[in-house]
């Protein structure tokens, strides 16, 4: 696994996200349920303007997660295989971990990681109801909103990749973001919570 490189921002990663969906989309089209799915282009790769690692974070949420054999097979036309982790720790492979103040039931935060080398794509598959997943999208969204916010985020990555140069993985280099993440929740609460109400 090469080690956290962040690029400049490519304005055609919100296209190939969308190409990548159709596939899943319909390769997930005869799981029960799929009416329900919802697809969704997550990660850095999906705000405007911010530089990221050249990889694609897709999201599918999912009332009840399949065993992750029976998602390896529906995704078997597609470019996407399971994903293992660089080691038995490694961050958000088979569960997220609770952000503070959220619902820290266990079932809740698993989850089925995919991926697409050849794609440079990661497929994270969850529960509807986890509140990660609601997460990750409200961080999207409040990232889009906040082209101040997301200026800081982009000189920490690019700090973290610097510092995380020789690592033979991302795994640190995802941890060390999470005090951006703590910092920050507060006020993204807030602005979510305002948005819609």
């Amino acid at each position: 696994m090469p080690s956290a490189v962040v690029v400049e921002h490519d304005p055609a990663w919100p296209a190939r996200a969308e190409h990548l969906l159709r596939g899943v989309r319909s390769a997930f089209a005869s799981l029960a349920g799929a009416e329900h799915f919802v697809y969704e282009h997550i990660g850095s790769t999906a705000v405007p303007g911010l530089a990221a690692k050249p990889i694609v974070d897709l999201q599918v949420r999912m009332p009840s997660l399949p065993d992750l054999a029976e998602l390896a097979d529906a995704l078997a036309p597609t470019p996407f295989v399971p994903a293992r982790g660089a080691r038995r720790d490694s961050p958000g492979v088979y569960r997220d971990t609770p952000r503070p103040g959220d619902r820290a039931d266990a079932a809740l935060y698993e989850k089925r990681l995919f991926h697409a080398p050849a794609e440079a794509a990661i497929l994270h598959v969850r529960r509807t109801d986890s509140p990660f997943a609601a997460f990750v999208v409200e961080f999207r969204d409040w990232l889009r909103h906040h082209p101040e916010q997301a200026s800081r985020y982009e000189q920490i990555k690019c700090d973290l990749a610097e510092q995380h140069a020789d690592a033979p993985d991302y795994d640190d280099y995802t941890r060390a973001k999470s005090a951006f993440l703590d910092e920050i929740q507060p006020l993204m609460r807030d602005w979510v919570r305002n948005r819609t109400s």
